[in-house]
């Protein structure tokens, strides 16, 4: 089977990064995205097809509007000269380019959460003279969305929240959830060095301030413990500012490290010394983080929102809390009980080799692919 990709960027190692990466070097698939830098992203993508189709404006500051104008236009426009059997689109708005292509399958990280879910958040962040901006740009994009959305002939969710998002906002109830797996085996715990450990890109949405605050709370009886965040850092102003304020909160505490650039070695090396993995961000779409944590033998104190609340079996393989004060209570909790923490762990390690292997993905993963191909598959 020809399998062509489409993905919005390559410019950061992320869960949706780690799941298209896999599935390209399954089918040995061309990629097709609007911005891509091989120095940013997972360094295994430089041994595939990547054909760049965008171009982010220079008139424009580098950030969400160029990118968004640059990414909207390349695959909304973009009519595809090869043969191939299926398109498989991934983070939005790669989408699109169902307007021009048949036979795409896409697999849903989220809807445009710029415009849907998170629009009353990212309108909170924007001065006022950008809001009138803001709304008459997010209605075009919503009326684009939903317009080629509708034709797109199969749609795997990458989890139930995102089934309903997809239902909600772009009248598609008829997606199938199929969940990133995760290569288990790659995956060890060594020891626990007495820290927190918090892998995600830098990002208000992920709320490395939130776990930092929490951390100091549990720090004041625990000093000898730190906090690890390890994230990537964009150029966006927006991510770029945040991470300029974590600096500012972690430079007033000796227990909270900030790291941009780890590389797969060093991050497993983090996932198996720590002490427990924290995860917060707001309402996620998916998660790896609390699989991969899981997949080390680690508890995971996630926030009880989004993907964690499937990711993360209560009081089992971690904790799901709602607020800075229950996250500090959590890691007193997992400190001050190391067996409870180690068996926690070891549940984490059963519930990931049974549910969450590659195998299942792909059996899920081919049978939508037979439904979209123009050829028949055995």
């Amino acid at each position: 089977m020809k399998l062509l990709i489409t993905q919005a960027n390559l410019t950061l190692r992320g869960g949706a990064e780690r799941i298209l990466l896999k599935i390209a070097q399954h089918y040995n698939a061309d990629i097709y995205t609007a911005e891509y830098d091989e120095k940013s992203t997972f360094p295994e993508f430089g041994d595939l097809n990547v054909n760049v189709i965008g171009n982010v404006p220079k008139a424009l500051p580098y950030g969400r509007a160029s990118q968004g104008l640059s990414y909207g236009t390349a695959f909304y426009n973009y009519v595809i000269k090869e043969d191939y059997d299926v398109i498989n689109a991934h983070i939005a708005p790669s989408h699109w380019i169902r307007n021009r292509n048949e036979r795409v399958l896409w697999y849903c990280h989220t809807p445009l959460r710029e415009v849907w879910d998170l629009y009353d958040y990212r309108m909170s962040l924007r001065k006022f003279w950008q809001k009138p901006i803001y709304v008459v740009g997010a209605g075009l994009v919503r009326r684009m969305d939903r317009r080629v959305t509708k034709d797109i002939e199969f749609i795997f969710a990458n989890n139930k929240i995102v089934k309903e998002r997809l239902a909600k906002y772009l009248n598609r109830p008829d997606s199938v959830v199929l969940n990133g797996g995760i290569e288990y085996e790659t995956f060890r715990n060594e020891d626990d060095d007495k820290y927190f450990f918090y892998p995600s890109r830098f990002s208000p949405n992920k709320r490395q301030d939130f776990a930092i605050r929490a951390f100091e709370i549990f720090r004041k009886k625990h000093p000898n413990y730190k906090l690890i965040l390890s994230g990537s850092v964009s150029r966006d102003p927006l991510y770029l500012n945040y991470y300029k304020k974590l600096v500012k909160m972690a430079s007033g505490s000796k227990g909270v490290l900030l790291l941009t650039d780890v590389d797969e070695e060093r991050l497993r090396d983090f996932y198996a010394r720590c002490t427990a993995v924290v995860y917060v961000p707001v309402n996620e779409d998916y998660g790896l983080v609390p699989l991969e944590a899981q997949a080390s033998g680690k508890p995971v104190i996630a926030i009880n929102e989004g993907g964690p609340m499937e990711t993360v079996v209560n009081a089992k393989t971690g904790f799901l809390i709602n607020n800075e004060k229950e996250l500090a209570e959590a890691m007193e909790h997992i400190a001050s009980h190391p067996a409870r923490a180690k068996e926690m762990g070891q549940a984490g390690i059963s519930r990931i080799r049974k549910s969450y292997s590659w195998n299942r993905f792909f059996e899920v993963f081919d049978e939508g692919l037979k439904k979209v191909s123009k050829k028949p598959t055995s």
